[in-house]
C-alpha cells in the first residue's frame, strides 16, 4: 500500500511526458484552466466534480442514514423483520454495476417507472429521459442511490440498538417521556458512536463513488454543461478519464492525491473521536 501511494504523489508532479513540473498540475487542476477533450466533448475540472461530490454528500448523507435508522427503530419489534431487513440490504450486496444499469432504465423514459410516475401525477417537465438532461442526471443518480446503501446504515443502527439496555426505555416510559423524547434524550444519543461509523462509512463511499456514475452516463459524466462540462461527474470518474483516455497520469495523480486527502480527513477524524472515547 505504501509503495503506491508514495508513487501516485510522485506521479501528481510530473506531466505526461514524465519530466518534473513541479505544482503545474495541481494548478491547472484546481483552477479548472485545463480541460481533456474526447470527441470535441469539454470535460469538467476536478473542482467542479469536487462540487458534486460535496452534493453527493449534502444529499445521500442525510437520506440513507436517517432511512435506515427510521426503518431499524419501526423493524426492532416486528415479526419477520429479518426478513424486510435482508430485503431491503439486498440493495447493498449488489454490484455497482449493476446498480447503475438499473438506475439507468429506472429513470429513461419510455422504460423507467420515475418518468412513468411523474407524467401520471401530471408533471410533465420531469416525464423525461432523466440520463441526457443536465438539470436531473445528478439528482437522479444520487436520489436513486439511496437504496442501494441504506441497508447499510440500517444493518448498523439495528445491531446498535440491540446494545442498549431495555431498562433504559422502561424508565423512560414510567417517567412519561413520550415517543419523540425517547428517542431524543435516550435512543439517538446512545447510538451517537454508531451513527459516526455509518457517517464515516458513507462520505468514503460517496468521495469514490465511480462505478455508479460510469455505467449510468456511460463513462462521460453526464450530459455536457458548456465550459462546465459533464453535469454528474465525479472526482474519480475524472480521475479514470485523465488517465486512460488523455493518457495524462501526472493530472490523474493530483486527482488521485486530493480524494485520498479527503478520504484520510475523515477517516482519521473517525479514528481520533472513537480513541477519545
Amino acid at each position: 500500500m505504501g509503495y503506491p501511494l508514495i508513487q501516485t504523489v510522485l506521479f501528481s508532479f510530473d506531466n505526461s511526458n514524465g519530466q518534473f513540473v513541479g505544482l503545474q498540475n495541481y494548478s491547472s487542476v484546481l483552477d479548472g484552466a485545463d480541460t481533456v477533450n474526447v470527441a470535441n466533448l469539454p470535460w469538467p475540472p476536478p473542482l467542479g466534480t469536487l462540487v458534486h461530490n460535496a452534493l453527493w454528500i449534502s444529499i445521500h448523507l442525510p437520506l440513507s442514514l436517517f432511512a435506515g435508522l427510521w426503518l431499524a427503530l419501526i423493524l426492532r419489534e416486528v415479526r419477520g423483520s429479518s426478513i424486510v431487513k435482508s430485503a431491503i440490504f439486498l440493495g447493498m450486496v449488489t454490484p455497482m454495476i449493476v446498480g447503475g444499469v438499473i438506475l439507468r432504465f429506472l429513470l429513461e423514459s419510455g422504460v423507467g417507472i420515475v418518468p412513468a410516475f411523474f407524467g401520471l401525477i401530471g408533471l410533465q417537465s420531469l416525464n423525461i429521459n432523466w440520463m441526457v438532461n443536465r438539470d436531473t442526471v445528478l439528482l437522479g443518480l444520487v436520489f436513486g442511490s439511496v437504496w442501494l446503501w441504506t441497508g447499510f446504515s440500517l444493518i448498523v443502527y439495528s445491531a446498535g440498538l440491540t446494545t442498549i439496555p431495555r431498562e433504559y426505555f422502561e424508565a423512560a416510559k414510567i417517567d412519561g417521556a413520550s415517543t419523540l423524547k425517547t428517542f431524543l434524550r435516550v435512543t439517538f444519543p446512545l447510538l451517537k458512536p454508531i451513527t459516526l461509523v455509518v457517517v464515516t462509512m458513507t462520505v468514503l463511499w460517496e468521495l469514490k463513488i465511480f462505478d455508479i456514475v460510469y455505467i449510468a452516463t456511460g463513462a462521460s459524466g453526464g450530459p455536457s454543461l458548456g465550459p462546465g462540462g459533464g453535469a454528474a461527474d465525479v472526482l474519480a470518474l475524472q480521475a479514470w478519464r485523465y488517465a486512460f483516455i488523455g493518457f495524462d497520469f501526472g493530472r490523474a495523480a493530483v486527482v488521485a492525491t486530493i480524494l485520498t486527502l479527503l478520504t484520510l480527513v475523515a477517516t482519521v477524524s473517525t479514528i481520533s473521536y472513537m480513541a477519545r472515547r
